[in-house]
């Protein structure tokens, strides 16, 4: 396989895993700001935070309110990480390998595009409709690329994608409600802060899962238990570890021998750290700094992805694209038509 191949498949699945958890997001916040105090800034300012662009936001919309929040995840042609330019991002990369994704694919991507893109009809219906329709269509895609694809590398690399950003995402919308929504005192255990839980949990798609696998009182703990450490629920952190650790073995090869390099390193000393704790341990040791090392050790399982499979041996990485907010997409004129093989 080619690196640049290798490099869009990737981050197709990145822009449509990120393009999905924002209209998420964004969806379930506007059901919670119904019961939230009018004029309260709950639950927007967060989503902001949880997406690692503060600084673009206040430079764009200085004192921004609920309607300027929506319209930067959403639409903002300035934002690189809004749902409308994630979207043409992973349309553009489908685009420059269409030998290599399936027909199906193509026209799923290729048919959000366009609806985001030309259709006055789908920005008249109601909020909440726009952002349901947007996640169905990211949903049908994965359906798509895992009904029609091949398990070669090309799943492989497109899975690695997919997971890398839903573990980041679910680590940074947990971090902000511990770190920068800790209620005071007196409001814990209210009905605010219980809905703020309950939403952060619809946020990540594992309300009802949580609620089956969790059947007293929500709690914080619990909730980042779950989120973190259930083992089989697919948008925890450490079920996207765990297949993370899987694709790159597949990806490298199980039959190379020699001692485990950098890459194999991290991703199995990630995983064992992630699998290997208690909740309790995390809460002692400061949840935010857990998570925060977490998405440190996330991001240099991508630079380590991205030097040994996306860039010719020898050069440089900086073409590397930012994990939290990606400048453009990733199979520009700098990839480099090489064989996908280990150094």
């Amino acid at each position: 396989m080619l690196s640049r191949v290798a490099d869009s498949l990737y981050w197709i699945n990145r822009y449509v895993e990120r393009a999905e958890n924002i209209s998420r997001f964004v969806e379930v916040s506007e059901a919670m700001a119904l019961d939230c105090p009018p004029g309260s800034a709950e639950p927007w300012l967060p989503l902001i935070d949880a997406s690692g662009d503060r600084d673009l936001f206040d430079e764009l919309y200085p004192g921004g309110g609920p309607q300027q929040v929506v319209e930067f995840l959403v639409r903002a042609e300035a934002n690189p990480s809004s749902i409308v330019n994630c979207i043409a991002f992973a349309r553009e990369n489908a685009r420059q390998i269409r030998d290599v994704v399936t027909t199906e694919m193509w026209e799923q991507i290729n048919g959000l595009y366009w609806t985001l893109l030309e259709s006055d009809s789908f920005w008249h219906q109601p909020p909440q409709e726009q952002l349901r329709e947007i996640r169905r269509g990211c949903q049908l895609f994965y359906g798509v690329t895992d009904a029609t694809l091949s398990r070669d590398l090309s799943w492989q690399f497109s899975r690695l994608g997919r997971l890398l950003e839903r573990a980041d995402k679910t680590t940074r919308i947990l971090d902000v409600k511990y770190f920068l929504l800790l209620p005071s005192p007196e409001e814990v255990g209210g009905v605010l802060d219980e809905l703020q839980w309950i939403s952060l949990l619809r946020s990540a798609g594992a309300y009802q899962m949580f609620r089956q696998a969790q059947m007293g009182v929500i709690t914080p703990k619990a909730v980042a238990a779950f989120l973190l450490l259930d083992p089989i629920f697919p948008r925890s952190v450490r079920y996207c570890l765990e297949r993370i650790h899987e694709t790159l073995q597949v990806v490298r090869g199980r039959s190379v021998p020699g001692a485990p390099d950098e890459l194999e390193c991290l991703s199995g000393l990630t995983l064992a750290r992630w699998s290997y704790t208690h909740i309790d341990e995390l809460v002692a040791g400061g949840l935010h700094e857990s998570i925060d090392a977490l998405q440190t050790d996330l991001n240099n399982l991508h630079e380590l992805i991205h030097e040994r499979y996306f860039v010719l041996p020898g050069f440089s990485a900086t073409a590397s694209v930012a994990v939290a907010a990606p400048t453009a997409p990733s199979a520009s004129a700098s990839s480099q038509d090489l064989a996908c093989a280990p150094a």
